[in-house]
């Protein structure tokens, strides 16, 4: 958990026990058929994953959307397609085997067109199971480290549970949810899911380097998935006033930011910010962007469907 300073309400549980239910309580919502959207990365809402899991035979022609997941993905497993069917936007490690069998969908579409999809319809969500952290005085929960499509989802989807974890970091800017928008509150205190940087090789090092003497001081920089964009950061140590406006952010970042090689004070739009949608790291960045406003997490899209 992290050592800032508490930034909940202290007595929420009790504010709001009405809508509070157990994992598996809350997903006998879910009916077959149903739609359902799982939180994004390292925000995926475990516990409510297993308890999904475990209603499988209840749950024939249940179509589970999402993103990006890490670790177990129980839904995916083979024996589950009988009753699962798959529709992911991007093909992680924990999903590839069923797409590549013909047993999953995989949707491809650019990232800032995902919340167009949700907000116009075109992908109607009935269910979506998301990860905040617990409501603040004013009643609102932040999304914490996976806003991305997240937040559309949420918007758009009829029935809402959530997993509220004291663990999840407050991150700021557009990133919000009021608890009255959520239909059902699951209360944990689970570590969140981690991922530490990946090895990276002497070729991706070299690529790396290179890219980095592309960099002028003063540039606005977007680091993607993968170990090249990660190598590059690494040789950004000598660069002034970075800016950052990019999909995700990892462990990587926390260094440039610390010796004040990243600090946004040139940029055109959202001068001194860290603008992101999502991060995937250790518990040193989740601490690190915890009621941090130098980092504003936003949604991928526009908040206006595209048509």
């Amino acid at each position: 958990m992290s050592t800032h300073a508490i930034s909940y309400d202290p007595d929420w549980q009790a504010k709001y026990q009405s809508s509070i239910a157990s994992p598996e309580d809350a997903v006998k919502r879910i009916r077959p058929g149903q739609r359902i959207f799982i939180g994004t990365g390292c925000a995926e809402p475990l516990r409510l994953v297993t308890a999904l899991t475990q209603r499988a035979t209840e749950l024939p022609d249940t179509e589970i959307v999402h993103l990006l997941t890490f670790g177990e993905a129980p839904y995916a497993h083979k024996e589950m397609t009988q009753f699962f069917r798959v529709n992911s936007f991007f093909i992680a490690e924990n999903v590839r085997g069923i797409i590549q069998e013909g047993m999953g969908d995989y949707t491809p579409i650019h990232l800032s067109d995902i919340p167009g999809l949700f907000n116009s319809g075109q992908l109607p969500l009935d269910v979506a199971l998301i990860h905040v952290t617990p409501p603040d005085a004013r009643g609102m929960c932040s999304l914490g480290v996976s806003v991305d499509v997240v937040k559309s989802a949420t918007e758009n989807a009829g029935l809402v549970i959530a997993q509220v974890n004291p663990n999840m970091p407050r991150t700021l800017g557009d990133s919000f949810i009021h608890v009255y928008d959520i239909d059902v509150l699951v209360p944990v205190d689970d570590p969140l899911i981690e991922v530490p940087s990946l090895p990276l090789t002497d070729e991706t090092k070299q690529i790396g380097e290179h890219i980095a003497s592309l960099i002028d001081d003063g540039a606005t920089i977007e680091v993607g998935i993968g170990r090249i964009p990660q190598a590059l950061l690494g040789f950004l140590k000598d660069k002034r006033d970075l800016g950052i406006h990019t999909e995700m952010i990892s462990d990587r970042i926390i260094e440039l930011v610390e010796s004040g090689v990243i600090t946004g004070a040139r940029k055109s739009v959202d001068r001194g910010k860290i603008v992101t949608s999502f991060c995937l790291g250790t518990r040193r960045l989740y601490d690190l962007i915890d009621n941090n406003p130098v980092f504003a997490f936003h949604p991928t899209g526009t908040s206006t469907a595209r048509t």
